[in-house]
């Protein structure tokens, strides 16, 4: 098995390219790239305590405002997943986070998903502040992240590059 690329990031828990993820050009579609990163979030959100379990208890729960996915190589059905987790920044109702996904036994880096998430009431609909225990959680590991190289995809602007004559 090749070596797994250096990813000082937080590691998340794998995942497999499913048959329904498999596009008519015979690789994972890109619904289903959003779609396998949603679920991996989904596992941070637990990790701190503001996944599933914390909506049904608090009535709270975190909005995507803002997405960028890079596309970097295809991967296949089957192929097994790897990823991680960076947090970029965050406040008293935002966060703002990097995630890699790699082909799990080859080590190459398939895609990117940079996002921006609102901490809501769902009763209101509105942004509302962490509680203090998530906050801290947060805080904490954004300290701990500060130290991580920025990666070259985040703030990244889409446009068509053009060569100059």
């Amino acid at each position: 098995m090749p070596n797994k690329p250096l990813d000082p990031a937080l590691e998340l828990p794998p995942a497999q390219v499913l048959p329904e993820w498999i596009d008519y050009n015979g690789h994972m579609n890109v619904a289903y790239y959003v779609l396998a990163f949603d679920k991996t979030l989904d596992r941070f959100c637990d990790r701190i305590d503001v996944g599933a379990d914390y909506v049904k208890r608090t009535n709270q729960s975190i909005f995507t405002l803002e997405m960028h996915v890079h596309y970097r190589q295809e991967v296949l059905q089957g192929d097994p997943l790897r990823f991680t987790f960076q947090l970029l920044d965050a406040d008293d109702k935002r966060m703002h986070y990097f995630m890699r996904m790699y082909h799990g036994t080859e080590g190459y880096l398939a895609a990117t998903c940079e996002q921006i998430a609102l901490h809501v009431d769902l009763g209101s609909r509105r942004t509302a502040p962490w509680p203090a225990a998530q906050r801290e959680r947060l805080m904490a590991l954004k300290a701990e992240h500060a130290a991580l190289p920025r990666p070259a995809e985040a703030g990244s602007v889409i446009a068509i590059r053009r060569k100059s004559a």
